[in-house]
């Protein structure tokens, strides 16, 4: 068998990284008496990180987040916050010279980069950002008061499932008992934040695994953050078990390779100049142990969301279509803990899925659109629509380029390709309630970066016709700060450009709030939607009715008559409270539930009505009693 030679490194090869201090001089002294950090390579490495930071902590100030517009956030930065992740950027790609012999700068600049686009609400907000998460809240707190689960009960909201798959409420329950805090609120901003943090040393694994080049990786890793846009990284089941998911992924691909593999992935002069070689093959002993050493990972995927167990099924399914990942029993394992759960803990979602198969089953439109309507309507929700389509195409195309120009490197890493290609099938399965499509891409996003950083950044090192010629360098030399720019360019408004229905204020908090505690135990909360904050504060005690989230056509009837619409579905007997504030306003408009001035015609009808009996009126909202005939 072909003996194993280590690929060269970009710090190994001529004019792939900056000259360290010449021969017999002190790496700690440079000429003229220079520190080693002063040298101007060192300088052009950490300078633009400390001006980065400065910038981006000067621009909070005059980030005017309360008072955002129909852009969100876009318009509400300053130019000094743009100005600091230009030069972030500029940073990290002077630091990706010096990736093979200090991979530290690079890792710094992917964490500065996570804190720079993802931690200003963190640092700002007085109030959850995504009023819909605060329902996680509810679930935690409900957790706490009642110090049991209740897989069984039927409650209104859809919060059934979170007592079928209580682990990520657990987890947290636990945090808040820990920390003295009165409820998750208190860090829930930050989760973005810490998830990144979490996540990049699991990607380092994953990508390490099929690449020695630390400049790719670390390309890969950014990538992966510019293009993670479809904010699935909140406090919610969802971003931890994506994080666990691909620890799984990453453990697999490391440490479970057949024996006798390799094939002529064995030989280095068959492979790309900046591929790995195959890791080490394990015996079936060593994989049965390993297999053990999962079950607990793969239990707790299971405990806490119920979309993750099936990508990671189907995962694991697809790595065992190569010879070199050829697991069934790693695959049956997890099969086998997916369905216990489902058959358990999570019966009830579970046939209830089923006996919706039948509808959706090979719908691919359906279960491909966004939400309700699928229609974003105003100029930043369209916006940040065509920077959705747009950012996905581009990375598409890179990693679409780098599979037709870096061959060689694609069939090393063609489980990493399986594996991001794998939740693709599940269009035809069902629409998720209109987030199959973000979940989908999330999950194939960390092998579409892996490949689109290959397209990216030039092999270093190789012999004849395998070594990059100069015009690939020079191509690639611009191509990769301009592909960067262009996708910093598309994230900002895929995530901040409908920013104005992601805050609220804590006035409006406090009116709802005020609301639901003072309604009665078993009466109905009624409002547009469920996308507001403390929307099911006391789900356990309260019914709920979110009337607009259904087809557009559906509620342009109903605003024919909406006092008649809403009294004649209501169980006679009922005491209900409709809830309308400023953030369903700005969604069912943003999102395309109601017509432009559908929401107003709504309060107006309501307010108007004999049916209705306004409560309590507010500059962030209106409440109205409704008391059954």
């Amino acid at each position: 068998m072909p003996q194993h030679v280590p690929a060269p490194v970009e710090g190994d090869t001529e004019g792939s990284a900056e000259p360290g201090p010449p021969a017999g001089r002190s790496p700690e002294a440079a000429p003229h008496g220079l520190p080693d950090a002063l040298r101007p390579w060192a300088v052009l490495t950490w300078l633009p990180l400390l001006l980065a930071a400065g910038l981006w902590t000067t621009s909070l100030p005059y980030i005017g987040f309360r008072s955002m517009g129909e852009y969100g956030l876009l318009d509400r930065l300053p130019v000094i916050y743009y100005l600091s992740l230009l030069v972030l950027t500029a940073g990290f790609l002077v630091s990706l010279r010096r990736a093979g012999t200090a991979p530290w700068w690079p890792a710094l600049y992917c964490a500065g980069l996570l804190m720079a686009l993802k931690g200003v609400p963190a640092v700002l907000y007085d109030s959850e950002r995504y009023p819909w998460a605060s329902k996680h809240d509810a679930v935690i707190d409900h957790l706490l008061a009642n110090g049991e689960l209740r897989p069984n009960e039927g409650l209104s909201g859809n919060m059934s499932a979170y007592d079928q798959w209580p682990g990520f409420f657990t987890l947290n329950g636990g945090l808040v008992r820990a920390f003295g805090t009165d409820g998750a609120t208190a860090y829930l901003n930050w989760a973005p934040v810490v998830l990144g943090l979490l996540m990049m040393p699991v990607l380092v694994l994953i990508y390490r695994t099929f690449s020695e080049d630390r400049r790719l990786v670390w390309a890969a890793v950014w990538i992966f953050q510019l293009a993670n846009w479809v904010g699935q990284d909140y406090l919610a089941p969802q971003g931890l078990a994506f994080l666990l998911h691909l620890a799984v992924l990453a453990v697999v691909v490391r440490h479970f390779v057949r024996p006798g593999s390799a094939g002529r992935l064995g030989s280095r002069d068959w492979l790309d100049p900046a591929a790995a070689a195959v890791p080490q093959p394990t015996g079936t002993r060593q994989r049965a142990v390993r297999v053990a050493v999962l079950v607990p990972l793969i239990a707790a995927v299971n405990a806490m969301h119920q979309l993750t167990p099936v990508m990671l099924c189907v995962t694991l399914l697809a790595l065992n279509l190569t010879r070199r990942y050829r697991n069934p029993g790693l695959l049956a394992v997890a099969g086998l803990i997916m369905l216990a759960w489902d058959l358990t803990m999570g019966r009830p979602l579970f046939m209830e899925t089923l006996g919706t198969l039948r509808d959706s089953l090979g719908e691919l439109t359906q279960n491909s659109r966004a939400g309700y309507a699928g229609q974003l309507t105003g100029a930043g929700p369209e916006l940040a629509g065509r920077a959705n389509v747009l950012m996905v195409l581009a990375v598409a195309v890179l990693a679409g380029a780098a599979l037709l120009l870096r061959r060689r490197l694609a069939h090393s890493a063609l489980p990493l390709l399986l594996a991001s290609a794998a939740p693709v099938p599940l269009f035809v399965v069902n629409d998720y309630g209109g987030e199959m499509l973000f979940r989908v891409y999330l999950f194939a996003l960390p092998g579409a970066a892996f490949f689109a950083a290959a397209a990216l950044v030039p092999a270093a090192g190789g012999t004849g016709a395998h070594r990059t010629g100069p015009a690939v360098r020079k191509i690639c030399a611009v191509a990769l700060p301009v592909s960067l720019a262009a996708l910093l360019a598309g994230f900002m408004p895929s995530y901040y450009g409908k920013e104005q229905m992601n805050y609220t204020p804590p006035a409006e908090t406090a009116l709802v709030t005020r609301t639901i505690d003072r309604a009665p135990e078993g009466a109905l909360i009624l409002a547009t939607t469920g996308s507001f904050p403390q929307a099911l504060h006391r789900y356990d005690r309260l019914e709920h009715w979110f009337f607009a989230e259904q087809e557009l056509p559906e509620n342009v009837e109903m605003l024919k008559d909406p006092a008649g619409y809403l009294s004649t579905r209501l169980p006679p007997g009922t005491t209900a409270y409709v809830i309308l504030t400023r953030t369903q306003d700005i969604y069912t408009a943003g999102e395309g539930l109601l017509p432009p001035g559908g929401f107003d015609t709504l309060t107006r009808d309501l307010a108007a009505s004999p049916l209705f009996h306004v409560v309590e009126r507010t500059g962030h909202g209106v409440v109205l009693r409704y008391d059954s005939p």
